[in-house]
């Protein structure tokens, strides 16, 4: 798949998670071959990008192209200014975010929100696509509510507007992350504009993924929570597609190398203190792919060392002497 002269080399993509897809994160899911990696969401709002946690979203990934941001907002004009901005710092691709249903998001008529708003949206578009020289894409879902969906009128208005490529999650906004995603609408709309479109949405295994391709024809894969505790899920796609044949399960010292060398990023990248918190829900993630992991878990999310963290780890994995330690 294409974005703009960007030609990606895995259709597997990573899809921009707050609190989830740091620097550290990105880096992995990139070395397990996700083809592209998107920053967490960004506020259109510049003058708060001086705050710690702004800044760490804004640590952008400069040595993997293309260099992509995801920004979110509601005013035409500051959505544009902060564009600008992110691409002075080095962005290649503008990801604009009206997909999230997330209430202090969507308070601010912001993130999925925006989709009430279709003449709102048009603006935004056309204003953030002749602000900056790189492309831009923009993320959705299928609509407001189950009532009003309207992901093909908000599709059109993409591809009018310059948008050079369309995320789609297979929910409403009212819907936030329950019941099961709905493909048909991804389908309606791929059928119904030029640009490449990427489905989202409980895309969580690979055969499940390889069914939302067949059932959407996209033209490529947005993973969510199916990467967390499983960055790996992306060389298992590769292979799917590839070889046609079930990948094979990670040996076991290489699970505990990226673990370790998961945990130890964190620690580099927010510091020790805030590393061992911040690992604690990434360590949850990888426990569940894990056999006889809930003493594991138990003991090592309780911990405040880094070093304390990397030992239980590597003591987790020492007493494994043959096999694989994942759970089924």
């Amino acid at each position: 798949m294409r974005i703009g002269p960007f030609e990606l080399a895995s259709p597997f993509l990573l899809a921009p998670m707050a609190g989830v897809t740091d620097a550290p994160f990105r880096r992995l899911c990139r070395r397990f071959g996700a083809g592209m990696t998107t920053s967490e969401m960004t506020t259109a709002d510049t003058s708060l990008w001086q705050t710690a946690k702004s800044r760490q979203r804004l640590d952008l990934d400069l040595d993997a192209e293309p260099v992509t941001v995801q920004i979110a907002g509601s005013e035409p004009l500051q959505l544009a200014i902060a564009a600008r901005a992110c691409v002075e710092r080095g962005a290649q691709i503008i990801d604009i975010n009206m997909g999230c249903p997330a209430k202090k998001v969507c308070r601010k008529l912001a993130g999925s929100a925006l989709l009430q708003d279709e003449k709102l949206v048009a603006n935004i578009l056309t204003t953030v696509v002749a602000a900056v020289d790189v492309p831009v894409t923009l993320k959705i879902r299928t609509g407001w509510n189950p009532e009003h969906r309207n992901g093909r009128v908000i599709a059109n208005i993409a591809e009018q507007s310059g948008i050079q490529a369309l995320a789609v999650h297979g929910r409403t906004r009212a819907c936030r992350y329950q019941g099961e995603a709905e493909y048909e609408t991804i389908a309606q709309i791929k059928d119904a504009i030029s640009i490449p479109v990427i489905a989202n949405g409980d895309i969580i295994t690979p055969e499940k993924s390889l069914e939302v391709l067949r059932l959407t024809n996209a033209d490529a894969l947005m993973i969510g929570r199916g990467a967390q505790g499983r960055p790996w899920i992306f060389q298992e796609l590769m292979s799917c597609v590839q070889n046609d044949s079930v990948f094979s399960p990670l040996e076991k010292n290489e699970l505990r190398d990226t673990m370790l060398d998961h945990l130890k990023d964190m620690h580099r990248f927010y510091g020790n203190s805030t590393g061992v918190r911040v690992a604690r829900k990434h360590l949850t993630w990888y426990c569940k792919h894990l056999a006889n992991a809930d003493d594991f878990r138990y003991r090592v999310v309780r911990v405040d060392s880094a070093t304390e963290q990397l030992r239980l780890t590597q003591e987790y994995f020492d007493q494994y002497h043959g096999g694989i330690p994942q759970a089924a």
